[in-house]
C-alpha cells in the first residue's frame, strides 16, 4: 500500500481523553475515532489489525472442532424472560422497542438466542457434542466508558457455546476451548494467565479469565510466577485427544483475579519469591454451566435409552476488539507501538527519503513489488515530508521492520534495515534486504 494513496489520519497531539497508552497510541496512529462515549470508528489500520485477531481466533476455533455462524446484534426480550435473564441483568442491557411496540434488546452476549437455535435442531444424542461460536459486535452500556477499546459500549466479542450430553462430556468441551485459548493468545504474542474467576450473569461454576499482566490493567490479579515462561501447546495437538492433563497443568498453580482470591493460600502455597501480585487485562473468559439455560428454555436430546435430558453447556468469550488494546500495553516504547508480526496492519514500512530521485525511487519500487510478491504487506511511503516526520510516523504505527531507501545509501548499494523490537540497524544490499525480510517474516 502507498502512503500516497492511505487514509492514515496520524496526530501529533495526544488527545485529553486518552488516559492509557493503547488508548493514546490508537488514536494518535489514526486506527481510531471515537463517535460518542465508548463507541469508536475502525479507521483504515485499526481495521486491518482487527481483521488480522479476528482471522487467528477463526483458525483455532477450527482446529478445536468449534463451528462458525452469525446471530444478529439485536434480539428479542422474549429469549431472556425465558431464561429469567431480562429482568435481572441490569441497566447495562440497552432495552429497545420496534415500531409495534416489541421489547427487544441490543444483545450484550448471546446464550438465550443460541439455545433457542439448538433447541429448533438438534434432537439426538448422536448430533452432541457441538460448538457453535460466531464473531459479533455487541453493546453493554458501561456507566462509565474508558481506556479506549478496553472498556468501551460498543465492542466485537468472539462467542463460542458448547453442547453436550452430561457434564463429564462437557467438561471435555471445556478443555477444548481451554487449550484453544492459550494457543489463540501466545499466535498474537501474548502471555495470557488462566485465572479462577467469577462467573457473573453468565451463571454456572467452573470458569477461567485468561488475563494479560500489564501496569494499566483493571483487576488486580496474584499468581505464581511459573505462568510466565509455561510452554503453549503446538501445533501437533491432537485436540481430540484427553487434553485433561494439560488443562491440569496449567491450573495446577495458584492463579486468580482479585474477586476470588484466596489470601491465605496465595500466600500459603506459593514461594515468596515466586508470587506476582499485579494488575491484568482480561481478553477471555471460559464458562461451564451445566443445564441453566436448557433447562428453562427446553433444550433437550434424546439419550441411547431414549430419554429426553437437558444438554450440558458452556461459553467462551474472546475479546476480540479489546485485544488490541492489550497487545498495545504488552507491547511499545516511548516511540510507539511495537506490533508482533502476526498482527501487525503491515509487515514492513518501506521510507523513501527522497521522492523523485530516480536512484531511490527505482530501488524502492523493486522491493515493494518483490515484497508484495513474496506475501509481505508493506506499507510504502512515497509521500513528499521531511525525513523525521517519515521516521516518527513509522516508529509511531509500530511495523516489525523498517526499510529506509535514499540517494546517499543507495550510491554505496545499500538500504538501511530497521528491527522495530530491537531498534537494531543493518545497511544491507536491496538483495540482501529481501532474503532478511523474507526470512523473518514468511514461513
Amino acid at each position: 500500500m502507498r502512503l500516497s494513496r492511505y487514509f492514515l489520519p496520524i496526530l501529533k497531539e495526544t488527545p485529553k481523553e486518552a488516559e492509557i497508552v493503547s488508548h493514546r497510541l490508537m488514536l494518535r496512529a489514526g486506527m481510531i475515532r471515537q463517535q460518542s462515549a465508548g463507541i469508536y470508528s475502525w479507521l483504515p489500520l485499526g481495521l486491518r489489525v482487527l481483521r488480522k485477531i479476528e482471522r487467528i481466533v477463526e483458525e483455532e476455533q477450527a482446529r478445536a472442532g468449534a463451528i462458525q455462524m452469525l446471530m444478529p446484534t439485536l434480539q428479542s426480550a422474549d429469549l431472556w424472560r425465558e431464561s429469567g435473564r431480562y429482568d435481572a441483568y441490569g441497566k447495562e442491557m440497552l432495552r429497545i422497542q420496534d415500531r409495534h411496540e416489541r421489547d427487544m434488546l441490543y444483545g450484550p452476549t448471546n446464550e438465550e438466542m443460541i439455545t433457542d437455535i439448538f433447541r429448533s435442531y438438534v434432537r439426538s444424542y448422536k448430533d452432541l457434542p457441538l460448538n457453535l461460536y460466531h464473531i459479533q459486535w455487541k453493546f453493554r452500556d458501561e456507566v462509565r466508558p474508558r481506556f479506549g477499546v478496553m472498556r468501551g459500549r460498543e465492542f466485537l466479542m468472539k462467542d463460542a457455546y458448547s453442547f453436550d450430553i452430561d457434564q463429564e462430556k462437557a467438561v471435555e468441551s471445556y478443555n477444548r476451548m481451554f487449550v484453544a485459548y492459550l494457543r489463540t493468545y501466545k499466535r498474537m504474542g501474548l502471555t495470557a494467565i488462566p485465572m479462577r474467576a467469577e462467573t457473573g450473569p453468565i451463571g454456572g461454576d467452573l470458569s477461567h479469565e485468561f488475563i494479560v499482566l500489564a501496569e494499566t490493567g483493571e483487576s488486580a490479579v496474584f499468581c505464581h510466577a511459573d505462568y510466565l515462561t509455561k510452554d503453549v501447546p503446538g501445533e501437533d495437538l491432537d485436540f481430540n485427544s484427553d487434553l485433561t492433563p494439560i488443562v491440569k497443568d496449567w491450573t495446577s498453580h495458584y492463579a486468580a483475579t482479585e474477586d476470588v482470591v484466596d489470601m491465605a493460600e496465595f500466600e500459603g502455597t506459593v514461594p515468596e519469591e515466586k508470587r506476582i501480585s499485579a494488575r491484568g487485562i482480561e481478553v477471555g473468559q471460559t464458562f461451564y454451566f451445566g443445564t441453566k439455560y436448557s433447562e428453562p428454555m427446553g433444550a433437550k436430546v434424546a439419550t441411547s435409552e431414549g430419554t429426553e435430558v437437558p444438554v450440558h453447556m458452556g461459553s467462551y468469550g474472546v475479546g476480540v476488539s479489546r485485544l488490541l488494546g492489550a497487545i498495545i500495553e504488552a507491547n511499545h516504547d516511548d516511540e510507539g507501538i511495537i506490533w508482533p508480526a502476526s498482527v501487525a496492519p503491515f509487515h514492513v514500512g518501506l521510507i523513501n527519503l527522497k521522492p523523485g530521485d530516480e536512484l531511490s525511487d527505482g530501488a524502492c519500487e523493486a522491493l515493494y513489488a518483490k515484497l508484495e510478491a513474496a506475501g509481505i504487506e508493506v506499507l510504502y511511503d512515497d509521500t513528499d515530508t521531511r525525513a523525521g516526520a517519515k521516521f516518527a510516523t513509522m516508529d509511531l504505527i509500530g511495523l516489525p521492520f523498517q526499510v529506509v531507501a535514499g540517494p546517499r545509501g543507495l550510491k554505496d548499494g545499500v538500504l538501511e534495515v530497521k528491527d522495530r523490537r530491537t531498534g537494531e540497524k543493518e545497511l544491507l544490499s536491496p538483495e540482501a534486504t529481501f532474503d532478511k525480510l523474507k526470512a523473518a517474516l514468511t514461513v
